[in-house]
């Protein structure tokens, strides 16, 4: 279902006050089988899924971008996930590996270009992932940055031609804390070790409690988004 420009601005704003678990499920019921929830297994993610298994009639379709270069904890969780959940998870992996990927750009592009490291390993695999869907969940918060500031509930995924459900926005971190902790959600361990966003091992680092969220990430580049919600 593919819906008009009206009526997702209609629903941004119906959405706007409700609990995040009242938007998943909202999502849910409106797109059924062609909504899919994006997870890196962030604690944003991690709360999504068990939202989404609660509210779900059946399997929930889920999907991971496995850039090849994630945490170990990330791959661990992962694999939790899919033993313990009622989920179909998709791992897209890019098309190049990293040996490929060094041979054709050099190595560690991570480190020399990192937004078209980027747009190898994540970009071109979300367009991959969304392909025959027309609606995503995501975790964007407007808490987690001045980038994400302007997120909605629902919004219209131009680049992809879907629309974009974003059910955590206005959750604080204490919150999301509170709602993983109290319904006892596993999550990465590296997110009480000063990780509050993990991405890939090259390109993630622990952040100090006066940082930015958004500071571990890309650290030394004036980046701080992998282009996925750009």
């Amino acid at each position: 279902m593919i819906l008009e420009s009206d009526r997702i601005a209609e629903l941004a704003v119906l959405w706007e006050d409700l609990p995040p678990q009242e938007i998943v499920e909202a999502a849910l019921d409106l797109f059924q089988d062609r909504i899919t929830v994006a997870s890196s297994f962030g604690l944003e993610d991690v709360a999504l899924i068990h939202m989404a298994c609660r509210a779900a009639k059946g399997t929930v379709d889920v999907f991971c971008l496995d850039t090849e270069v994630l945490f170990p904890e990330t791959y661990t969780l992962m694999q939790r996930f899919s033993e313990t959940y009622p989920i179909r998870l998709r791992r897209i992996v890019p098309q190049l590996t990293i040996a490929q990927q060094g041979e054709r750009y050099g190595e560690r592009l991570w480190a020399r270009e990192p937004d078209l490291c980027c747009k190898l390993r994540k970009v071109e695999p979300l367009e991959r992932a969304l392909h025959g869907y027309d609606a995503w969940v995501t975790g964007l918060r407007r808490a987690q940055g001045p980038t994400r500031q302007g997120a909605k509930a629902i919004d219209h995924d131009g680049r992809h031609g879907l629309c974009k459900v974003n059910p955590l926005v206005r959750w604080s971190d204490e919150e999301l804390w509170a709602y993983v902790r109290s319904e006892e959600v596993p999550y990465n361990p590296l997110h009480e070790q000063g990780y509050p966003s993990i991405g890939c091992v090259h390109c993630t680092r622990a952040v100090a409690p006066s940082e930015d969220p958004r500071a571990g990430r890309w650290a030394g580049f004036a980046k701080t988004e992998c282009g996925l919600h750009l």
